[in-house]
């Protein structure tokens, strides 16, 4: 047994007590980043790269669970990665299939996607509404599964669905554009009925957030991790925790 096998479950305990007594994150978003680095690096196929980090997500699942956080963002695919070759985009889609099937088999967690599902292959965008609608009823955390998803498009969306609304009851667009508030956005988003991410993880090493939740994380907190995503551990985990329980978040005042 190597020696970091014996040291990261006592790290792991210790860093359990020390967010005991810590405010937790209602809602953590994640950017599952560096897969493919990942590959490189280790000498594999990209397609490999994304196999093991599709493996990751369940047992990340778990340990927000055992944290009692009560939703959780995962983006898995954005709008600009529609654009990549063919034939990998063709496995990422049957991996992101599988997956959350397989997550949505398990029943413990209710399983909402959110993204622009019509940019998708008609099978990707039938199992995600499939495994909404047969976990609509578990009532434990919320996991959000980003799929063709872009904050940019989020808005957009959120404000044609207000303007078709409105248009509906009658409004002149002279009255929508005094009336309109943050309220009409937000209660439009793909997000919409749940709290906005108080905590969003990127792993890789990359410091920016690609346009991920634009609008809902306003006052969130950002964490980077250095590890690539299939290599993201429990106990780096338990850091991004320890570490928002540390700030104190002033909400831009």
């Amino acid at each position: 047994m190597k020696f970091v096998d014996l040291v990261y479950p006592l790290y792991e305990r210790r860093l359990v007590k020390e967010i005991a007594e810590l405010p937790r994150p209602k809602h953590v978003g994640v950017i599952l980043d560096g897969n493919r680095r990942w590959a490189k690096e280790q000498g594999s196929s990209t397609i490999d790269g994304h196999k093991v980090g599709a493996s990751r997500i369940e047992h990340f699942l778990d340990w927000c669970e055992e944290s009692k956080i009560g939703h959780v963002t995962l983006w898995l695919l954005s709008t600009e990665n529609l654009t990549r070759d063919s034939e990998e985009l063709s496995y990422l889609f049957e991996l992101i299939e599988s997956t959350v099937e397989n997550l949505g088999s398990t029943n413990k967690w209710r399983i909402v996607p959110v993204g622009a599902l019509d940019l998708l292959p008609a099978s990707t965008g039938v199992v995600l509404k499939e495994v909404a609608e047969k976990t609509k009823a578990v009532n434990t955390m919320t996991v959000n599964i980003a799929v063709g998803y872009g904050g940019r498009r989020e808005v957009i969306d959120a404000v044609r669905t207000v303007l078709s609304d409105h248009a509906q009851l009658g409004t002149s667009l002279e009255e929508l554009a005094r009336t309109i508030d943050i309220e009409h956005i937000s209660q439009n988003l793909y997000t919409k009925g749940q709290p906005d991410p108080d905590l969003v993880i990127r792993t890789s090493g990359e410091q920016r957030l690609s346009g991920f939740l634009l609008w809902q994380s306003a006052h969130a907190e950002f964490y980077f991790c250095e590890a690539y995503w299939p290599d993201f551990r429990k106990v780096d985990f338990l850091r991004a925790l320890r570490d928002f329980g540390a700030r104190h978040r002033r909400f831009g005042a």
